[in-house]
């Protein structure tokens, strides 16, 4: 995962573009170097007020070839989402331990899931379930970090950032729901 660390007062510039998929509407913005966000969600207008919030002194732009080719990957990711991409990522927000966590999300298999208290395991701090719970919550790429694979510890969904019902159909369409 590229990561670039923007201070309060750099100019930066993201260019966006909102797609329709099978889960709404999807709003992909990127730097130069790669995809900052993937955002879910029904109105597109919700979605860039939603963006402008996550980066308040970034100036936004639609559009450019670059990033219509990544979004052309993001929606091949979203009607298959066991294709395993490559696609570059440019994380610009996030502390150390939701970086940590995001990057142990990006290791779990499509058609496989974890819980909040694995992937707490997993990155080494076992008393952080809550803690991990809230970085899922704060990721800004939708199924790029794939935190609708992470599970309650008795089975149930959680929560999802962009809707239980997403990522109910995220994780029928990986296999790793029966039913």
């Amino acid at each position: 995962m590229s990561t670039t660390t923007v201070s309060p007062d750099a100019s930066l510039v993201l260019h966006y573009t909102v797609r329709r998929c099978a889960l709404g509407q999807v709003l992909v913005a990127a730097t130069p170097k790669g995809i900052a966000a993937v955002l879910l969600g029904e109105h597109k207008s919700a979605l860039i007020d939603d963006l402008q919030l996550r980066y308040p002194q970034a100036q936004l732009d639609t559009g450019g070839a670059l990033l219509h080719r990544w979004s052309d990957t993001v929606l091949e990711i979203l009607s298959h989402p066991r294709l395993e991409h490559l696609v570059p990522l440019d994380v610009l927000r996030g502390t150390p331990f939701q970086r940590k966590v995001w990057k142990t999300l990006r290791a779990i298999p499509a058609g496989q899931t974890r819980t909040y208290r694995e992937v707490a395991h997993a990155i080494g701090s076992p008393q952080s379930v809550r803690a991990v719970a809230s970085a899922c919550g704060a990721n800004p790429l939708a199924v790029l970090v794939p935190c609708h694979r992470v599970l309650r510890s008795d089975g149930g969904l959680g929560g999802y950032r962009w809707g239980l019902e997403r990522k109910r159909w995220l994780l029928q369409m990986e296999g790793a729901l029966l039913g």
